[in-house]
């Protein structure tokens, strides 16, 4: 989707604070912005992009971490926008992580680790999504506390709220799976784009 690159940054996404863990291992294009990044990210998790997102990283140069996302006048931060900061200005083999916040409401945290800058491999097609643990939570569970209480009515058919919880649920919902070759990637050029 993306042109004009010959290296991809791979990263694991783990999702902050649940157990077993939920995680995703991908691939991008070394050209990407922090919105597209975003994007790939939501794909390859299975979240619906209905939410405001930020990620915390830090600065190579001074080691301060900034906030990317974006900016809100309300808020009175200073947080630089999604769509004008690269990945490769700040993600080096010595500076690896960032911090991916989704949902402010549920505020789902998730630990974004470079783990390599490579060549891209001939006849490939990225980003992409190597591997990867278990379903993504669903939007709007709750958080973290409403998560696990899903799973724990699901578990047990004679729950008073399970009924309920798999109408919600559209029907079904398995923790337990997930399948990298399932993952399809939106073009984060169609995604929304603020006006600059």
């Amino acid at each position: 989707m993306s042109k004009g690159f010959d290296h991809v940054y791979r990263f694991r996404v783990s999702l902050k604070d649940i157990k077993p863990p939920i995680w995703r291992r991908i691939e991008v294009p070394a050209n990407y912005s922090f919105r597209d990044l975003h994007v790939v990210i939501q794909d390859a998790m299975g979240w619906l992009d209905y939410h405001l997102y930020e990620f915390g990283v830090k600065n190579p140069h001074t080691d301060q971490v900034i906030k990317i996302g974006y900016p809100d006048e309300d808020y009175g931060e200073d947080i630089l926008p999604v769509w004008s900061e690269l990945i490769a200005n700040y993600f080096t083999p010595v500076n690896k992580i960032a911090n991916y916040i989704y949902d402010f409401g549920d505020y789902w945290q998730h630990k974004l680790q470079l783990e390599q800058i490579h060549p891209t491999e001939k006849g490939e097609s990225y980003p992409r999504c190597l591997k990867g643990k278990r379903a993504c939570p669903p939007e709007d569970c709750g958080g973290v506390g409403g998560y696990y209480n899903m799973i724990e009515i699901l578990s047990n058919p004679s729950d008073q709220d399970y009924e309920t919880m798999i109408e919600w649920l559209g029907g079904e919902y398995n923790p337990d799976y997930f399948e990298p070759s399932e993952v399809e990637f939106n073009n984060p050029e169609d995604s929304f784009k603020p006006k600059q």
